[in-house]
């Protein structure tokens, strides 16, 4: 996953504080085209975050481990991993995706109805 490899310290996203890890990824949050994230979707790699949450909220929770966040997330059905039907829908270029690596995930947000939060 070089490609998409977070531009965090070598020391890793432990040593930084909330507020660093939370700017951080703010800019390397991107939008991204389909092609570019396909093969993480091959290796299971994607996760889909509901356009009703804050990609980088997400993201920083995944990094910081909050495992009871996540796991509401999950029950809610609001992160999960990439279905083939959203997966094909992408393929043919529907929807604005948005995407942030948290190694070994890719987060995929698709933000048709989405709020701006950055």
């Amino acid at each position: 996953m070089t490609e998409f490899s977070p531009n965090l310290p070598e020391t890793g996203a432990a040593a930084l504080d909330d507020e660093t890890l939370y700017a951080d990824l703010v800019g390397q949050t991107a939008k991204v085209d389909w092609d570019e994230i396909e093969r993480f979707f091959a290796k299971g790699q994607v996760l889909k975050v509901a356009a009703s949450l804050d990609l980088v909220e997400v993201a920083f929770t995944v990094i910081r481990d909050r495992r009871d966040q996540v796991a509401a997330w999950q029950q809610a059905d609001e992160l999960a991993p990439l279905d083939a039907d959203t997966a094909r829908r992408w393929a043919v270029g529907q929807g604005t995706l948005w995407a942030v690596v948290t190694p070994p995930w890719v987060l995929v947000q698709d933000t048709e109805g989405a709020l701006s939060r950055h």
